[in-house]
């Protein structure tokens, strides 16, 4: 009775179909007496997955779903949730639906539900109420937690504020686990708020807090795939037997040309290379050059099926996760120095005002020259290197022509003695040209109404057995935007060159944020004293951010403009790209680590054939949500890393202080990113002293009445590190007050104080949308900081 739920689906949803009851079905189905049990749990799981519905007289009929909302489901710790309708952005509080413990059925965090509503927001800040219908695609039936025994049973507890409730895992010992050991889990019944949960352990990851167990966790909680099959790695070593660096077949030879490519310093994989001239006139010809990946890979193989199942490479601190097996990504494909590689090249004109004035593209061949990081690049773009190259190279005479390798030492601009390969004028002329040129076109751009968010991104510092030694904040220079200006000058070009060619491939899309949001934007950084009369003006947004970046709220800013707009995503259709001010725009230049990319190459390559490229536009539009559903879970797969292996170093410095800057208000106390090691965690009201605070929407800070104490939105100050708690996830601080005594603060236990908190710090608009149906008013908000038994925040909260 395998199809057994598919039958009874398809028998009820039948056209005119009148609604049965279990023993009608039953007979229907002639299930014998001894089946009748096995058939009629069958009905009442459907029902209980909200796929079939059972009325008031036990007849079984499908759900109606006139009037339903779709949307994502989140639950809290304490089993009342909240759905966001599509098409809502994240974080939107006032969009969401509020859904009782007794109405979610078995929904789980990421779940996609069917919603009817059940009571409309009584006015603005409220939210509506809804029920779950219909449970319509799981997120995710893998979950990972820590393994403990009880009663003679087997439990695990879940990563996260997802379940409040561990899960029974059956007979202890299951897979050879042992009590305090990593897991992933199979969910046989998902909880609900009258029955527990149960699951099965599919594997045991190690002891939980040793060395690579947290990275593992993730992987095998997002589901995604870390080793490659028998057939992909046979097939791609067959590539390598084909492939011979001495022939290059029908493509245009440029191993003659000057050619470098700039990575970071711990670049495994390298995509581009870049060629460039400049004529007497002042005219530019610039060369992007992109590994040819589609010679590797081809359409239906192995390797194809296997890249477009993982989208993308997954980049974490501890290790690369790459969408193609290594011999290919690593290796033949990756475009690494004094090697000839096959690429597909976009070759681009400009004039001396950055105007592009002819592009065209070709299968080419190449050998890269140099290859730089980012910060030897720079170093050279600002002249520090040696300059008197002629005396450099007679003071080698008699060790030959080629000093290409000599280490030489030199002084720096900065008067500090460093080590640096020998450059050769020829090198040096073209970086210094690549750096003019990229500032030209980044100009053009921004003239044009380009937006540039600096967000910060954290990195780990590991030391030799996986352990954390520090963190800090990646850095940019101008060597790193003229590579990110001659990617997007090369992705446009293709994009408008597939455009015109009306072929289907996969766009680079951003939709415009939506008007509200912008005014929402706007009325917050007026809060803190910018100027914006237009918000729907790209220049007075652009003037907003320039002004942020110089102020202590640029952190603030830059994240409200970034909630403000909606997320980047790849898209069949010809969209734009908001951020970009560019109508054409798709990713071309990393196919070694992206499948849209390798898309829009087969598709240009099929144009340089003189075939007409085909593209089914169901196919491209399900491959379109695909990759951006792998893009979005390997960027949850970094951050979540980077958090839990901050809070595992934080663990160990328990008690110590750190200067931090105030990145988001709430009413429940304010969220901090410590200065040297850039984590975010939460000074909760309870622990600002003895005084009534109330948050005042708009200056954006914590007020004491009685002190007038205020603390606000991009301050700086002093805390200490107070509670940390792994498994969820979660960092406690706590003030460090001037002559306040080396014992830190006690916070209130999490079960009494911390609420199901946003995982993402929210910002606070001028009238923020409160969770619950009966939000405190911001004037007359009042905790007392010193009161431990009235630190609840408000449960509603979305």
């Amino acid at each position: 009775m395998d199809d057994l739920s598919a039958r009874l689906m398809a028998a009820v949803v039948k056209a005119g179909n009148r609604p049965s009851t279990i023993k009608a079905l039953a007979k229907q189905f002639e299930i014998s007496e001894a089946d009748y049990a096995e058939f009629r749990k069958a009905v009442r799981d459907l029902v209980k997955s909200g796929k079939l519905d059972m009325a008031k007289d036990k007849t079984i009929r499908v759900p109606d779903t006139k009037g339903l909302i779709v949307g994502t489901f989140r639950r809290s710790s304490r089993g009342f949730g909240f759905v966001r309708p599509q098409g809502s952005a994240p974080g939107q509080k006032a969009d969401q639906i509020y859904i009782a413990p007794d109405h979610s059925r078995d929904a789980s965090t990421g779940d996609q539900v069917a919603v009817r509503l059940t009571k409309r927001p009584k006015g603005p800040g409220y939210n509506s109420e809804g029920r779950v219908v219909q449970v319509l695609s799981r997120a995710s039936g893998l979950f990972v937690g820590t393994y403990f025994e009880r009663a003679g049973l087997g439990f695990v507890k879940i990563d996260g504020t997802t379940f409040s409730a561990p899960l029974l895992v059956g007979d202890p010992g299951a897979k050879g686990a042992k009590p305090g050991d990593k897991v992933a889990l199979e969910m046989v019944r998902y909880p609900t708020p009258v029955k527990e949960g149960e699951g099965v352990i599919t594997e045991v990851l190690g002891p939980r807090g040793q060395p690579g167990v947290d990275t593992l966790s993730v992987i095998r909680a997002l589901g995604i795939p870390d080793t490659f099959d028998d057939d992909a790695l046979m097939e791609a070593r067959e590539r390598a037997k084909e492939f011979d660096d001495q022939v290059v077949e029908d493509r245009t030879d440029l191993r003659e040309i000057l050619t470098v490519t700039i990575d970071p310093a711990t670049a495994r994989d390298f995509d581009d290379a870049i060629t460039l001239s400049k004529d007497e006139k002042g005219f530019w010809s610039l060369g992007v050059h992109i590994a040819d990946v589609s010679h590797f890979v081809r359409p239906n193989s192995e390797l194809d099926r296997t890249a477009r199942t993982r989208g993308t490479s997954v980049y974490l601190p501890d290790r690369v996760i790459p969408m193609l097996p290594e011999i290919i990504s690593n290796s033949l494909a990756s475009l690494q120095a004094d090697h000839t590689r096959y690429t597909l090249s976009a070759f681009m004109e400009f004039d001396a005002e950055g105007r592009r004035t002819d592009k065209q593209f070709a299968r080419t061949a190449i050998r890269v020259d140099r290859r730089f990081s980012y910060e030897e690049a720079f170093a050279i773009m600002k002249g520090e290197v040696p300059t008197k190259v002629d005396a450099l190279a007679h003071a080698f005479d008699g060790i030959g022509d080629d000093v290409d390798d000599v280490e030489i030492d030199f002084v720096a601009e900065s008067g500090e003695e460093t080590e640096a390969p020998y450059v050769s004028p020829e090198v040096t002329a073209m970086l210094g040209q690549m750096l003019e040129l990229a500032m030209i076109l980044r100009r053009r751009r921004f003239q044009r109404g380009a937006l540039e968010l600096h967000m910060p991104e954290v990195e780990i510092d590991l030391g030799d057995a996986g352990q954390v030694t520090g963190a800090h904040l990646k850095g940019t220079d101008a060597s790193h935007q003229v590579i990110e200006e001659f990617m997007l000058a090369a992705n446009e070009a293709v994009a408008e060159h597939l455009t015109a060619a009306k072929v289907g491939f996969l766009r680079r899309g951003h939709p415009d944020p939506e008007p509200k949001k912008l005014d929402d934007f706007a009325e917050f950084v007026r809060g803190l004293g910018f100027s914006i009369d237009q918000p729907q003006s790209r220049f007075e947004l652009q003037n907003v951010l320039a002004e942020a970046s110089k102020r202590p709220e640029a952190d603030a800013v830059h994240y409200a403009m970034l909630r403000s707009l909606k997320q980047a995503n790849y898209t069949p259709e010809r969209e734009g790209h908001y951020a970009l001010a560019s109508m054409d725009y798709c990713h071309f230049t990393s196919p070694i680590r992206r499948y849209p990319d390798l898309q829009v190459h087969r598709q240009l390559v099929s144009l340089l054939a003189g075939q007409k490229p085909k593209s089914d536009a169901d196919e491209l539009a399900a491959l379109a949500e695909h990759c951006t559903r792998t893009e979005r879970r390997a960027e949850a797969a970094e951050r979540e890393i980077i958090k839990i292996k901050l809070l595992t170093h934080l663990a160990t410095r328990i008690g110590e202080t750190f200067e931090a800057v105030i990145i988001a208000v709430e009413d429940f106390g304010f969220f901090a990113r410590l200065v040297e090691l850039p984590a975010e965690g939460l000074v909760h009201i309870t622990g600002l002293g003895e005084d009534y605070f109330y948050l005042e929407s708009g200056t954006h800070s914590l007020v004491g009445r009685r002190s007038g104490t205020r603390y606000r939105l991009g301050d700086r100050l002093k805390v200490r590190v107070a509670r940390v708690d792994i498994d969820r996830r979660e960092l406690d601080l706590a003030l460090a007050l001037e002559g306040e005594g080396e014992e830190t603060p006690e916070l209130p236990p999490s079960t009494t104080a911390r609420p199901d908190r946003p995982r993402v710090p929210k910002l606070p608009t001028s009238a923020p949308a409160r969770g619950g149906r009966k939000p405190p008013k911001a004037s007359t908000k009042k905790a007392k900081g010193g009161d431990k038994g009235k630190s609840k925040r408000k449960g509603r909260r979305s």
